[in-house]
């Protein structure tokens, strides 16, 4: 680990300007960046602490959604009776994606800013695009079985490891961030970015913004919704596949459908036509089997990972079935 400088940021102001300056960066729970110093993946100059910030509240909104702050712990989170109530997907996601010892660290903010755990990343011997912009992927002809199979480049197969995220992908969840030009509200679909020739930006966030919330909206969702992760093992690891979904089923008939999948994309994957093949239909057997099959239908494997198509395809029609209880 390289030397750096550390600072308790008191305002979010404050926490922001700094953010901003060439070398620093943000540390909240520090259970993915000091994982990354200490490897020299990252090698940052300075530190901001954000800890002390008014950031850890979870509360109701006034329209009847939640607003989770930025250092809320994922085990406060996970735990907190209005989650397990109204969004009990993105409860199952938390617990299901980290260690007690590791929840009780994380925060909402940080899990969303985590970084793939992609062993060509970790490993700085080897060329990574993403951790060195122009040296190369060794991914696309090493040992790629954890990788991408929807949405990669040529530049980058790497694969967003929250679980978290994918639940609030399903949820229609807004990120709220902060920075020099004010607050912006930015939808979760539009918040981690595809790698395209840039696999080295993971979001949209602007130098020096800051993450200070993120809101769930009043929807109708949570009530039929499940969260499934499959793995290597049973105990903490990364997902192979995982899949949210959230139902709003009216008389039998589909009135609205969410589906995100993890494990199988630089970013929670969002699949939108799954969930078009889904809206207006009859929820059953044939019409979960039609979605199953869309959410995959642009799947690109590679090498070692082609098992990842029909593992997704099967995953997505078990979470429908569940969370419809068909």
């Amino acid at each position: 680990m390289k030397a750096f400088t550390y600072d308790r940021a008191d305002s979010v102001v404050r926490a922001a300007a700094a953010a901003a300056r060439p070398g620093a960066k943000v540390i909240a729970g520090g259970t993915n960046l000091l994982d990354l110093m200490k490897l020299q993946v990252e090698t940052p100059t300075q530190l901001i602490d954000i800890n002390r910030l008014p950031l850890d509240k979870i509360e109701d909104t006034a329209e009847g959604g939640l607003r989770i702050g930025a250092t809320v712990r994922n085990s406060d989170l996970a735990t907190d009776r209005r989650v397990r109530e109204r969004y009990g997907v993105l409860s199952r996601a938390l617990v299901a994606g980290a260690s007690a010892q590791l929840r009780n660290k994380a925060t909402t903010g940080g899990n969303l800013l985590q970084r793939t755990r992609c062993s060509y990343f970790y490993d700085v011997t080897k060329p990574c695009n993403k951790r060195n912009p122009g040296s190369g992927c060794a991914a696309r002809e090493g040992y790629n079985r954890i990788h991408a199979i929807l949405g990669a480049s040529e530049a980058c197969v790497a694969t967003h490891p929250s679980d978290m995220a994918v639940a609030l992908a399903a949820l229609d969840a807004i990120v709220e961030v902060r920075g020099a030009g004010g607050t912006r509200r930015i939808p979760m679909g539009d918040f981690h970015r595809l790698p395209g020739t840039t696999p080295q930006r993971d979001t949209n966030l602007a130098p020096g913004e800051l993450i200070v919330a993120v809101e769930i909206p009043a929807n109708e969702l949570g009530a039929r919704s499940h969260y499934l992760k499959v793995r290597d093992r049973a105990s903490y690891a990364f997902a192979l596949v995982s899949v949210a979904v959230g139902l709003d089923v009216r008389d039998g008939v589909v009135k609205t459908a969410r589906i995100a999948l993890g494990g199988v994309a630089h970013r929670p994957w969002r699949a939108t036509e799954a969930e078009a093949a889904l809206v207006g239909a009859k929820l059953d057997r044939q019409s979960i089997e039609r979605a199953a099959k869309a959410a995959v239908a642009g799947a690109k494997p590679l090498e070692h990972n082609a098992f990842k198509v029909e593992l997704a395809r099967r995953s997505v029609a078990r979470a429908l079935a569940t969370a419809g209880n068909v």
